[in-house]
């Protein structure tokens, strides 16, 4: 339930995200936007859960054809 948990608090802090994921094991989670996100607001939602924001990363997303070839 971890999972869920954090990506519901991620959908409610980031409206416009999209392909919203949580991996207990790789302690990540991961969002598509195109709005800019306020990491401060972000950082503080998911800490508010009890579990830690170790840290916030954004990548510009490269779309990829079928099976993963440009």
């Amino acid at each position: 339930m971890c999972e869920a948990h954090i990506c519901k608090t991620i959908r409610k802090a980031v409206p416009s995200a999209k392909k919203v994921a949580a991996f207990k094991g790789k302690k990540e989670a991961s969002f598509l936007t195109e709005e800019p996100v306020d990491t401060e607001h972000l950082k503080a939602a998911i800490d508010a859960t009890g579990y830690p924001c170790l840290g916030i990363e954004s990548a510009p997303y490269e779309k990829k054809g079928l099976f993963g070839r440009r």
